[in-house]
């Protein structure tokens, strides 16, 4: 199984953590699927970070370094010099993500001759990756292989959503099925959705789950605003429901939702929540096209053509596919190109 940042510089995998973006998640999430341990590298910045990229080989450029007189940056974790670490037994893979990342592991393949895998880009120089990991959309040069996903790679899987639903069957057993859950984000141009607009979704979703008997869990997010969520919930007020207002005390219970939900009706603005819900067994359902960005859009799109989701219609009714789970799969691709474990 993989390991943490704990573990000393022998482990096969090497993973670039530039805690500065959201996009080093999706590395860390594809290690820690990975049948092997893995060491966890974080990066620290300063304002010459930017300019990393532009050296062929890849470049340290831009890394804080521990004190003055330091000729190599030094890693968070452990306080190791990186140079102590480069003659100490390399890994055979790096895991990287962003663009300043993908400067660092460069220069590791450089002087180390490990395998480099980049997520999310960069396509200046990809010719230099083992493997790029890309969404369907994405433009990518012909001389890198690439490995084409849904979406990001994240750490919601299906396991992650199976027992975050258990964790939540007991306290929502009261309620009747099927369960349908309804994450409703906010406005496009503002911080607040029309409460037109959320009550008329709440009284939409509501008349879908009563024709089935059920009831819902619906949860607002940080742009829905005040008056959107009353509106919503006076929408709600036909079925059996219940609703977590964003900011509410105690745990997040999204994950709980997702996993015990018959249905997912997701607003377009919160393509990345589809995403999560791809990963649970029920059918899922985008609403609200408006809302959506032009990245939303683009996802939204790619979901729709891999049949992993449905615009919302008349009905619940659920369709055969697979649970999605990304990271899963590149991390099999991963260790099937690169023999690890």
């Amino acid at each position: 199984m993989s390991q943490g940042s704990g573990a000393g510089p022998s482990e096969p995998v090497w993973v670039l953590d530039d805690h500065r973006t959201a996009a080093a998640d999706q590395a860390i999430a594809i290690a820690e699927r990975l049948d092997a341990p893995f060491r966890r590298l974080p990066l620290s910045w300063n304002w010459l970070g930017p300019a990393a990229w532009f050296s062929r080989g890849g470049s340290l450029l831009g890394l804080s370094h521990a004190g003055r007189g330091v000729e190599e940056p030094t890693w968070l974790d452990r306080g190791t010099p990186l140079a102590a670490l480069t003659t100490a037994g390399g890994p055979a893979l790096v895991l990287s993500s962003g663009f300043r990342a993908a400067a660092v592991a460069l220069w590791l393949k450089e002087r180390m001759g490990a395998h480099v895998v980049q997520c999310q880009g960069p396509v200046l120089g990809a010719a230099r990756f083992d493997l790029l990991v890309l969404p369907e959309d994405r433009p990518a040069p012909a001389a890198v292989p690439v490995l084409r996903v849904l979406g990001a790679p994240g750490r919601v899987s299906p396991l992650v959503l199976l027992q975050a639903g258990e964790a939540w069957r007991e306290r929502l057993a009261h309620l009747p099925r099927p369960l349908v859950t309804l994450v409703v984000g906010g406005g496009r141009f503002g911080p607040d959705l029309s409460p037109a607009l959320a009550h008329g979704l709440g009284r939409r979703v509501a008349r879908l789950a009563a024709a089935r008997g059920g009831a819902v869990l619906a949860l607002t997010g940080p742009t829905t605003g005040a008056e959107a969520t009353e509106a919503l919930a006076a929408g709600l007020g036909p079925v059996m429901s219940l609703l977590h207002r964003h900011g509410e005390p105690g745990a997040d219970p999204i994950l709980g939702f997702l996993g015990l939900a018959d249905a997912v009706v997701i607003t377009a603005d919160a393509a990345d929540t589809l995403v999560w819900a791809c990963a649970g067994a029920g059918a899922v359902f985008v609403a609200l096209p408006e809302l959506a960005g032009r990245r939303e859009r683009r996802l939204i799109e790619s979901l729709l053509a891999a049949s992993q989701i449905r615009r919302l219609g008349a009905d619940l009714a659920p369709w055969p596919r697979p649970r999605l789970d990304e990271s899963g799969r590149v991390a099999l691709e991963i260790t099937r190109r690169f023999r690890l474990g």
